[in-house]
């Protein structure tokens, strides 16, 4: 996991307040205000089309919102003309999907650049690069072209040439998305490396849930250019108000087996379905998470059937969910279990009924 930021490095790096960009008709991003301290990993997830796109291209100065205020690094930005957008685009360093990398450059002249532009000497920019692409695990790859690496070393490269101005803010545009399952965890543990190395800010969009969960610290859902949830990751794993959160959780979390969703009925009969959410610091860890459900089997056995259910660790949090059936014919046994979870801070939500024979 991320480093957590210390409290020395709490100013904001991003700053959005009541942003707003409209496309004619369209609603790109509406009211949309966040934060990102730093040395903090947010990530900002949301299907296609959602406005995570038009977000970053705000940050970046490409996209001017409508109204709205956006500060890097404390400075308002939405004012600015092009030539002064430069500076801030300079403290501001971007990762592409699909890695843009010059094809007829060398990997060593692809990471000087930026450096380049910004008027370095050779030496400088030799010394630089040098630096990089050892920081991103590349510098036996110095004199090779783009068309001679994988898509994990070009995206390093891509990192190494984001970098190279040492930038305040890494934003990363669905990064990890044109990657295979293993290369994209070693871009993860990369990007979580910079992070504790360098306390580089990041501020990565992305669809995946998987990836969130993996480095961020924080996470926004963005639907329809809104913000909709947001929150420290163990939070809203553990605890998803949105919908929309849940179904891009459905894939991580333990889910009710569809064969019995499917007789689901809210007429009150046979067994009540519940499921159950529970978070325990990590300062307790596993043997805290462990003893509640021990006790829970323990002390309540004969009164719930287990259906299923699971534990993950994330932020130094062990996050259970699990799915129980208790009969409705025996509201005491019910009434007890409901308490003894509630008294144990368990989230309880019942979310149907079903036959006995289910």
């Amino acid at each position: 996991m991320a480093r957590e930021p210390s409290s020395a490095e709490s100013e904001d790096v991003v700053r959005l307040l009541r942003v707003n960009r409209r496309f004619g008709n369209t609603q790109a991003l509406k009211d949309v205000s966040l934060t990102v301290k730093r040395g903090e990993i947010v990530g900002i997830i949301g299907r296609s089309g959602a406005g995570k796109s038009t977000l970053i291209r705000c940050l970046n100065g490409l996209e001017r919102p409508d109204d709205g205020t956006i500060e890097i690094e404390g400075s308002p930005i939405t004012g600015l003309n092009e030539k002064e957008l430069q500076s801030v685009r300079s403290r501001v360093g971007m990762v592409f999907q699909h890695f843009n990398l010059l094809s007829a450059k060398t990997v060593e002249q692809n990471v000087a650049l930026p450096l380049k532009i910004a008027g370095y000497d050779k030496a400088k920019r030799r010394a630089r690069v040098a630096e990089l692409l050892a920081l991103v695990g590349l510098e036996d790859k110095a004199q090779s072209y783009p068309a001679a690496l994988s898509g994990g070393q070009k995206q390093r490269v891509g990192i190494a040439r984001a970098l190279a101005a040492s930038p305040a803010l890494l934003l990363c545009d669905e990064a990890t998305s044109a990657l295979d399952p293993e290369t994209t965890r070693s871009i993860l543990a990369l990007l979580q490396s910079l992070n504790q190395k360098l306390g580089i800010t990041v501020l990565l969009i992305t669809h995946e849930m998987e990836v969130i969960k993996k480095v961020a610290h924080r996470v926004a859902v963005i639907n329809a250019g809104e913000i909709i949830e947001q929150g420290p990751v163990w939070q809203v794993f553990a605890h998803p108000q949105a919908e929309l959160t849940r179904t891009l959780l459905s894939g991580l979390l333990p889910q009710l087996p569809e064969a019995l969703s499917e007789r689901l009925t809210q007429s009150r009969a046979g067994e009540a379905i519940y499921s159950v959410h529970y978070a325990a610091q990590d300062s307790a860890g596993q043997e805290q998470q462990g003893e509640i459900l021990t006790r829970f089997a323990s002390e309540l056995a004969g009164h719930f059937r287990l259906i299923q259910g699971g534990v993950d660790h994330i932020q130094h949090y062990a996050v259970v969910r699990f799915f129980i059936a208790v009969p409705v014919d025996n509201t005491d046994a019910e009434q007890t279990i409901l308490h003894w979870l509630q008294q144990h801070q368990a989230q309880v939500e019942l979310i149907g009924y079903v036959t006995r024979n289910a």
